[in-house]
């Protein structure tokens, strides 16, 4: 089933002034987003935004791990 899905690594930028993605390179982003990072805010933020960026829903778009740190990985599908 994970097959097919896509890791990413995004460097998460909690409390930004405004927010965005920035594509690296294939796999690596940095997504910048104005909620804090209190009570998974920034996560869910996050996740939005890889959901619209990427145009799967949001239940395609898995946080896998750093859960509660800046660098994290997901899986979209």
């Amino acid at each position: 089933m994970s097959s097919n899905f896509v890791k990413i690594f995004v460097n998460a930028k909690p409390n930004a002034h405004e927010a965005g993605i920035e594509k690296l390179d294939e796999t690596h982003f940095i997504v910048s987003v104005k909620e804090p990072p209190i009570q998974g805010q920034a996560n869910r933020a996050i996740s939005d935004a890889l959901s619209s960026h990427f145009g799967v829903g949001a239940s395609r778009v898995r946080l896998v791990s750093g859960f509660a740190s800046r660098r994290k990985v997901f899986e979209i599908g």
